[in-house]
C-alpha cells in the first residue's frame, strides 16, 4: 500500500473515532500527524509542525478574546440593538444585512477570513439574541465573503486571475466574479427558506427591547450571557439550536450592576466608556485589516490587551471564554492535512485525475479534490494547485477554460463553511451561548453537504455547457 493511501486511511479512522467516542478530533489528528508523519513520511518534528497553522491560532485567539470582552462589557448587546433600529425591527433582514456586509468587504479587498472575523461575532450574539438558528447566520456571514470573494479587485480574484494568465489560459475577470456571487446568494436563499427565514418573516417587526420571540426568554441586556453558566440559542426551525452545558458554551460573565442601566432613547443599553472603547476598538480592528492590511489575530489581541487592562473587572473572565477546544480541533486537523501536503498526498491524488483520459470526468473529479481538500486547507492555494493540472485536458479543446476556472473557484470556496476551514472555525468560535459540540456537528454535516453537492452543480452548469 503506498504512503500517500496509507495517509488518507489514517484521515478516516481519525474521523470515525471522533464521531463514535467523543474524543476531541485535534487531538487525534495531532496523534495522527505524528505517526503518519515519522513512520510513514520520514519527517522529523520540524516537518510535521510546517502545517501547524499558526496564523490561524492567534486568529482564532484574538478574535473570540476581544469579543468576549465586547459581551462581557454589553458592547454586543449594543450593537444588536443598533441592527435591529437600522431595519425598523424586521428581524427577518440581519441575516441579509450581514451577507451584504461580508460581501461588500471582501468585494473591496479584504481577506475573507479577515472579513468574517470582523462581522461573525456579531451576527452570531445577534442570533442568540433573537432565537434565529445559529447555523443561518453563521453561513450567511461565510456565504456572504465568498459572494463578494472573487471581484476583479478582491484577494482572491486577483491571484486567480493572476494564475489563468500566467498559464496563457482564457480568461473573464466579471465571469468569475458572477459565478461565485451567483452561486453563494441561491445558496444562502435556500439556507433561509430552510433554516427558518419563513418563520423570521412571520414575526415581523420586533422592538429593540425585545428578547426574541414573545415568551422564549434571552439574556438580559448587557450580560450577553445566560443564567448558571449554560446558554441557550434556540434557532428559527430546531437547526441549529442547542443548550450549552459545563464544557461547551462559553462560561457565564457577570455584568456589574451600573453597566445594566438602560433607557437611552429605546435601546435598552446605553453607552459608557468601556463600551465606547470596545467600539473604538472594534471600529480599529476594522481599519487596521482592511486599510493597513494588518494581521486580524495580532490586532484583536492587542486591542483585548488594551481593553483588559483599562477595565480588568470586565475581562478578568474573558480569557476563559476563548474557544480552546476549537482551537485544539482545528489546530490538530489543519496540522494533519499540512502533512499530507509535505509527503506529496495532496498532489498525488490531483494527478492521478488529471491524468485521466476522458476530459469531463477529470474536470468533475477535478472540482471535487478541489472541494474535499479545500474543506481543510487553503482555498486559493488549492486552486493554485489544481488549475495547472487542468491545463493539459483544457488545451485539447473539449473543456471550456473560463468555465472550469470558474467551476473550480466556486467548489474550493463554496466549501469554507466546514468547520475545519478558517471561515468556518472562526463562525464555531464565535457563536456565543450554544453547544459547541452540537454546532460543530451541524457545520460538519451541513459543510458534507456542500462537498458533496456543489461540484457536481458547477460543473453541470459552468463545464458540461462549454463556457469559454
Amino acid at each position: 500500500m503506498s504512503p500517500e493511501l496509507i495517509s488518507i486511511l489514517v484521515l478516516v479512522v481519525v474521523f470515525v473515532i471522533a464521531t463514535t467516542r467523543s474524543v476531541n478530533m485535534g487531538a487525534l489528528a495531532f496523534a495522527a500527524a505524528f505517526g503518519v508523519g515519522t513512520l510513514v513520511a520520514d519527517l522529523d518534528a520540524d516537518g510535521i509542525f510546517a502545517g501547524f497553522p499558526g496564523d490561524l491560532f492567534v486568529v482564532l485567539v484574538g478574535v473570540t478574546y476581544l469579543f468576549a470582552i465586547a459581551r462581557a462589557n454589553g458592547t454586543t448587546d449594543w450593537l444588536v440593538h443598533a441592527a435591529v433600529r437600522l431595519v425598523r425591527g424586521r428581524v427577518a433582514l440581519i441575516p441579509w444585512v450581514m451577507f451584504a456586509l461580508t460581501g461588500a468587504l471582501t468585494a473591496i479587498g479584504a481577506v475573507s477570513p479577515a472579513a468574517v472575523a470582523i462581522v461573525a461575532p456579531i451576527a452570531l450574539s445577534f442570533a442568540t439574541r433573537y432565537s434565529i438558528s445559529p447555523l443561518l447566520m453563521g453561513t450567511m456571514v461565510v456565504h456572504g465573503a465568498q459572494a463578494g470573494g472573487f471581484s476583479p479587485i478582491s484577494i482572491y480574484g486577483s491571484i486567480v486571475n493572476g494564475i489563468v494568465e500566467r498559464e496563457k489560459l482564457p480568461g473573464s475577470e466579471i465571469g468569475l466574479f458572477l459565478a461565485s456571487l451567483v452561486a453563494n446568494l441561491l445558496i444562502a436563499a435556500v439556507l433561509f427558506a430552510v433554516l427558518g427565514g419563513r418563520k423570521l418573516w412571520a414575526r415581523g417587526a420586533v422592538a429593540p427591547e425585545d428578547g426574541g420571540v414573545p415568551g422564549q426568554g434571552t439574556a438580559s441586556a448587557g450580560t450577553g450571557s445566560s443564567t448558571g453558566g449554560s446558554g441557550t440559542g434556540t434557532g428559527g426551525t430546531g437547526a441549529g439550536t442547542g443548550t450549552g452545558t459545563g464544557g461547551t458554551a462559553p462560561a457565564a460573565v457577570a455584568v456589574r450592576p451600573e453597566q445594566e442601566t438602560g433607557g437611552a432613547e429605546g435601546t435598552g443599553i446605553r453607552l459608557n466608556p468601556a463600551r465606547i472603547a470596545t467600539l473604538v476598538a472594534l471600529v480599529a480592528l476594522v481599519v487596521a485589516v482592511l486599510g493597513f492590511d494588518l494581521d486580524a489575530g495580532l490586532t484583536a489581541v492587542t486591542l483585548a490587551v488594551v481593553l483588559s487592562t483599562a477595565w480588568p473587572d470586565d475581562s478578568r473572565r474573558a480569557v476563559g471564554e476563548i474557544a480552546w477546544s476549537t482551537v485544539l480541533l482545528i489546530c490538530g486537523v489543519l496540522t494533519y492535512v499540512g502533512v499530507l501536503e509535505e509527503m506529496g498526498t495532496i498532489t498525488w491524488a490531483g494527478e492521478g485525475v488529471g491524468g485521466i483520459g476522458v476530459p469531463l470526468l477529470a474536470a468533475v473529479l477535478l472540482c471535487y479534490i478541489g472541494a474535499i481538500v479545500s474543506a481543510f486547507a487553503s482555498s486559493v492555494g488549492i486552486m493554485g494547485a489544481l488549475i495547472p493540472l487542468a491545463v493539459p485536458f483544457l488545451a485539447q479543446g473539449e473543456i471550456g477554460a473560463v468555465g472550469m476556472v470558474a467551476a473550480l473557484a466556486v467548489s474550493a470556496t463554496v466549501v469554507d463553511v466546514s468547520p475545519f476551514s478558517t471561515n468556518g472555525a472562526l463562525v464555531l468560535a464565535a457563536a456565543p451561548d450554544v453547544d459547541r459540540d452540537r454546532f460543530f456537528r451541524q457545520l460538519m454535516i451541513y459543510g458534507g453537504i456542500v462537498v458533496a453537492a456543489v461540484p457536481v452543480l458547477a460543473w453541470l452548469v459552468l463545464v458540461v455547457p462549454g463556457f469559454g
